[in-house]
């Protein structure tokens, strides 16, 4: 079996390399020739575990293909997925410029049935738009060829994306047609034989079951980070909260955990596209409203515990330990790092910053306005205190001693309660941590 994708991004190149492993032929197109140029030269454009060794493995064995030509990508397949960005628009919305346009060119080169796939995160009724859009541009060609559109959403973890496909919780398809089901059966043939649940369902519905699975783990979030700081007011540990709740089988212990806010290119971007979708519908999405304004106001939890502490932040230096939105990934978009370091320089602090791989990255947002360390302990020095943001293993268990002999002041504040708060007190840090506290944030 062959298949084309067209978007050799994250889930583009994820959802290709992991079909590959499969056994599947895979024809990966993207317009950006500096990304083609990486990818067939056996580099990867960005960090996620297993995924080189995947795409390595598949390019020698000849199963999986980059190119700059979409046309080319398509010859004899059986199904095109798209799989290109859809960035949120200002209002909220989902940009579908990127899947419109692609959809067109699908419309343009294809010269047998196949069955069209949306892999991207899409609000509902956009396959039906893309239907249109092909059947426009075949009518522009007096083409008569018959095609499907279906929709197979991604539910992929970054840091922990190959394992997520290749060993899926579901994979959710929804189809319009016996044939197109037929096809989409063939190609996740593997993942049944390993008895991965395999969902088939309406277009619309499968459209909806993305968006409804990442607004869930979002409100799990901005719950808990509610009742953290509820926690703090009162005195109660948000900690023992979360083993108490966590413990009981109708709610699990899975994204309970209190911080400084979520981030990412999904979870805020794809809340804010289902408030969009239901005022669109004239369906007010309250609950979602109100879980990004709490995830918002949560970000700035840090700041408000340094500023408590410190007053006068200005001419004060700070080491952050952490700036991806979670461990296991190198991406910065929508972190609580961001958020927290602008409002340090706002307040005239000067700011040293450390992470295992989102250096680089950071570096293009953030430019000249910080200090960048060669390492964890190099940011502590002569630092006012330390800020941790991301969680990574390297951070959880780190020589104390040297945390002591590089700060200034034996001052942590954790926006991960990584550590324990009797231990700290204990080794005579003013530690300051998330819903732990009688310490109002």
């Amino acid at each position: 079996m062959k298949i084309a994708i067209i978007g050799t991004g994250y889930v583009g190149l994820v959802s290709g390399a992991c079909l590959a492993e499969t056994g599947v032929t895979v024809a990966c197109a993207d317009v950006d020739e500096q990304k083609i140029a990486l990818l067939n030269r056996g580099e990867i454009p960005i960090y996620e575990p297993g995924l080189k060794e995947i795409v390595a493995r598949n390019r020698e064995s000849g199963r999986l293909f980059f190119t700059l030509s979409t046309r080319e990508a398509m010859q004899k397949v059986d199904a095109v997925f798209i799989a290109v960005g859809t960035p949120p628009d200002e209002d909220g919305s989902a940009d579908l410029r990127h899947v419109l346009a692609a959809a067109a060119e699908i419309g343009e080169c294809m010269d047998h049935y196949l069955v069209v796939v949306t892999k991207s995160t899409v609000p509902v009724g956009t396959n039906h738009r893309v239907k249109a859009v092909i059947a426009d541009a075949l009518e522009r060609r007096r083409a008569r060829i018959p095609f499907d559109v279906a929709s197979n959403p991604e539910f992929l973890k970054e840091g922990d994306a190959v394992n997520d496909f290749l060993a899926p919780d579901r994979v959710v398809i929804g189809v319009e047609s016996d044939k197109a089901r037929e096809v989409m059966e063939r190609l996740y043939h593997a993942f049944s034989l390993n008895n991965a649940p395999i969902l088939f369902m309406d277009i619309l519905s499968a459209e909806m079951t993305k968006y409804t699975a990442n607004a869930m783990l979002a409100t799990r979030i901005s719950f808990m980070n509610d009742i953290a700081n509820l926690c703090e007011a009162v005195g109660a540990d948000v900690e023992m909260v979360k083993r108490g709740v966590g413990s009981d089988s109708r709610v699990g212990n899975k994204f309970l955990n209190a911080g400084c806010g979520y981030g990412g290119s999904c979870f805020p971007k794809d809340v804010r596209a289902l408030v969009k979708t239901g005022d669109d519908f004239h369906r007010e999405l309250e609950l979602l409203k109100a879980v990004d304004r709490i995830n918002e106001r949560q970000k700035h939890v840090l700041f408000r515990k340094i500023s408590r502490h410190f007053n006068d932040l200005a001419g004060k230096r700070f080491a952050i330990w952490g700036l991806s939105f979670k461990p296991g990934t190198d991406d910065t978009r929508e972190a609580p790092s961001l958020v927290l370091i602008e409002s340090l320089l706002r307040a005239g602090a000067t700011v040293r910053v450390y992470d295992p791989v989102a250096m680089p990255g950071a570096r293009q947002r953030l430019g000249d306005a910080v200090e960048y360390a060669t390492g964890m302990y190099d940011a502590l020095r002569d630092a006012d205190a330390l800020v941790i943001v991301t969680e990574w293993t390297e951070f959880k268990v780190p020589k104390f001693t040297f945390i002591e002999q590089a700060l200034k002041h034996k001052i942590i504040f954790d926006g991960r309660n990584i550590y324990d708060p009797a231990q700290m007190k204990r080794f005579g840090f003013a530690y300051h941590c998330v819903g732990r506290s009688n310490d109002d944030a």
